[in-house]
């Protein structure tokens, strides 16, 4: 359950829906397996992992989702081979070059015979919605498969107001003189991976891991003008991650310390280890999330959600 990769959305609007309101609109949404002929099939599955389970679990004012991907295997070199073969055989048989708008209309027809038989293969994503923080996270490595959750879910509600978070100043920026300086703010910790890049078109990349971020051939790189993209950091001892240039969060990891936390707080049945996890995750992402945009947006709007719960309390 634990999350290990953040794509970030904020809140812009007061998040109003209960989790029924979640619930019933969601249920015409809900994951169907792919179709003889679908590349792939996007819906929401339970949380809990059991089919006929709520789609929602709610705790603690917040609320998970998840969303099943399936999506066919249909290799490009599988059909490239096929589709020589076939080619092979009508210039054989006819006596004549196959030409390129002949060889499509083929590798058509061809995808259109072989999916229906091609193997699939199935993942989640796990998101969660946090009104009183006024967040909108999402467990997913790719961009991209964080916007298909959003719009799914959006295409549930009616509207959803999110966006991206900011930085009032570029992140690369940040991180360059955090590694320049060799230090960050008191309670992050500079990790020993990072990737630098240079700013021009197509220029050069440099990953390093288990590498002293202090040492001279870092500062090399720094001073031949390449910046800091991403960089391994701990907070407050009770989290790991990879902070990137676009304010995603990779690799996230919590401390032993918050798993034994979550332990002794759990029940014995899965779903009561389940909000005791949900629960002490969404905490200490609150509190660093709160840090990091202290650091990264000194000043900027908290979300309208938050502000809300904070005149309501």
């Amino acid at each position: 359950m634990w999350f290990k990769n953040l794509q970030l959305f904020r809140l812009t609007e007061a998040f109003g829906h209960t989790a029924a309101d979640i619930e019933d609109a969601l249920a015409g949404h809900g994951f169907r397996p792919c179709g003889g002929l679908d590349l792939f099939s996007l819906g929401w599955y339970p949380p809990l992992g059991e089919p006929g389970q709520a789609l929602v679990h709610a705790a603690n004012g917040c609320f998970m989702l998840c969303a099943q991907r399936q999506e066919r295997l249909l290799p490009a070199s599988v059909v490239n081979e096929v589709l020589a073969e076939r080619v092979e055989a009508i210039q054989a048989e006819e006596v004549r070059e196959v030409g390129r708008r002949e060889r499509q209309r083929l590798r058509e027809d061809l995808v259109g015979e072989l999916l229906p038989k091609a193997f699939t293969r199935s993942t989640r994503i796990y998101c969660y919605i946090d009104p009183q923080a006024g967040w909108l996270i999402v467990d997913a490595s790719s961009r991209r498969r964080a916007e298909d959750l959003v719009s799914l879910l959006r295409q549930g509600l009616g509207s959803l107001p999110v966006k991206p978070p900011e930085s009032s100043e570029p992140v690369s920026g940040v991180l360059t003189e955090w590694v320049r300086q060799g230090s960050a703010p008191a309670d992050f910790l500079i990790g020993s991976e990072c990737e630098l890049r240079d700013p021009e078109e197509q220029g050069a990349v440099v990953r390093c891991r288990r590498q002293d971020l202090t040492g001279e051939e870092i500062r090399t790189h720094l001073e031949a003008g390449k910046l800091v993209v991403r960089l391994a950091v701990e907070w407050s001892d009770r989290l790991s991650c990879i902070l990137g240039d676009d304010l995603a969060i990779r690799r996230l990891r919590f401390t032993d310390l918050v798993v034994e936390e979550a332990s002794e707080s759990g029940g014995e049945d899965a779903a009561a280890l389940f909000d005791a996890d949900f629960a002490l995750m969404v905490l200490e992402l609150r509190g660093f999330l709160q840090r990091l945009f202290e650091v990264f947006a000194p000043g900027s709007e908290a979300p309208a959600a938050a502000k809300t719960s904070a005149r309501a309390a």
